[in-house]
């Protein structure tokens, strides 16, 4: 009796240590185009994600737990964003930073929202992400990130007053994000007096648009907005340049990647985009950024969006005290502002930011920064 009741006091002992290793590690997905013509985008997930795990976990964790990633691709394909969604389900992951596109994004929320797991995009703007969640009383699809309609707001009556009686084209690329953003700009441009002189989408990863630069040459476009992405933008500025057509470009925020300048060369100077108040120039983001281009990366993009939506996860799971995602949900929309590298944020019920705001961007000589409005 004297062995067993020592035996006994070992196993207590070993249980009662157990929580020393809390005990498991937490796994957060992150998911993006690693790779094809988008993988600027993954890579700037990755990095930003990977740079708030190792310094959570150098601060001791969430909890105690060691944050792992998971890092998965997509390549912006909806397919193939379903196909990982399930994936990520399947293996337990509740916890999912990312996707990028939204035609991905929307696709793949409907895996997660059945999960119950967390899915927060630090890209993704279309609207229909959380309204169509909202609807539906999926409470776990989030996005650190703004939204199309926002977007449209600020830029499109910018554009009805700086460019008030000049020929101004509308394109998009037919994709949920290129076409709801041209959109949004369409909508609050002519509400502010401007009407476009021709509105029409292209057909994305074609390699000759000189079809489409003749028509800008015979509509004698001043300006030309699209809602797209920088391969088929910078394919389109260096052709027109080609054929001497010189016009204002005004992209959204796919363009914040030195990739876009790699494409279209010279003849991308001077094309303005819509991104976020510049969160590498927050006092909040200082060390973040030190650490990242110590590493050789430069954080750009949607690199700290990305490390935001980690810090989110982190400090939605202190508050649950769990991680149960329909919790961490929860105490993250609860009106507390959340301490990021991108700022104090706020959720509303939908899930979505409050209170975003925006810089134009102006790109010359290979590099981009905000310019006076």
């Amino acid at each position: 009796m004297k062995r067993m009741s020592i035996l006994g006091a070992a196993i207590f002992g070993l249980m009662m240590s157990a929580p020393v290793a809390l005990a498991d590690d937490i796994t957060f997905a992150v998911v993006g185009p690693m790779t094809g013509q988008l993988a600027t985008i993954g890579d700037q997930f990755k990095q930003g994600a990977q740079a708030a795990a190792d310094a959570i976990n150098a601060a001791g964790g969430v909890n105690g737990s060691m944050i792992k990633l998971d890092i998965e691709d997509d390549q912006c394909d909806p397919k193939q964003a379903v196909s990982v969604a399930n994936r990520i389900v399947a293996n337990g992951v509740k916890f999912i930073d990312g996707h990028a596109c939204s035609g991905s994004s929307i696709p793949a929320s409907a895996v997660y929202a059945e999960a119950g797991s967390l899915m927060m995009s630090p890209a993704s703007s279309n609207p229909v992400l959380t309204d169509d969640a909202a609807k539906k009383g999926w409470s776990t699809i989030m996005r650190l990130y703004t939204r199309d309609d926002a977007q449209g707001a600020f830029i499109g009556p910018w554009i009805a007053k700086k460019y008030a009686g000049k020929n101004v084209v509308i394109l998009h690329d037919k994709s949920a994000y290129g076409q709801g953003v041209a959109d949004a700009v369409k909508s609050t441009m002519n509400a502010g007096g401007l009407k476009e002189v021709y509105y029409d989408a292209i057909n994305p990863g074609e390699k000759d648009y000189s079809a489409l630069v003749t028509k800008l040459k015979d509509l004698k476009a001043d300006v030309v907005y699209f809602g797209g992405y920088h391969p088929e933008a910078g394919l389109i500025l260096r052709q027109s340049a080609e054929q001497n057509l010189k016009f204002q470009l005004i992209m959204p925020d796919s363009i914040a990647s030195p990739e876009f300048w790699q494409v279209a060369g010279p003849a991308g100077e001077g094309t303005m985009f819509v991104f976020p108040s510049d969160p590498q120039a927050k006092p909040e983001a200082k060390a973040a950024v030190e650490k990242i281009k110590a590493g050789g990366f430069v954080p750009e993009g949607f690199t700290l969006f990305s490390y935001a939506v980690v810090q989110a996860f982190a400090e939605g799971i202190k508050r649950a005290g769990s991680d149960d995602p329909g919790k961490v949900a929860e105490a993250l929309k609860n009106g507390q502002p959340i301490s990021t590298v991108v700022g104090e944020v706020t959720f509303d019920e939908k899930g979505d930011l409050k209170n975003a705001s925006y810089d134009i961007n102006q790109w010359h000589n290979g590099k981009y920064a905000p310019i006076a409005q």
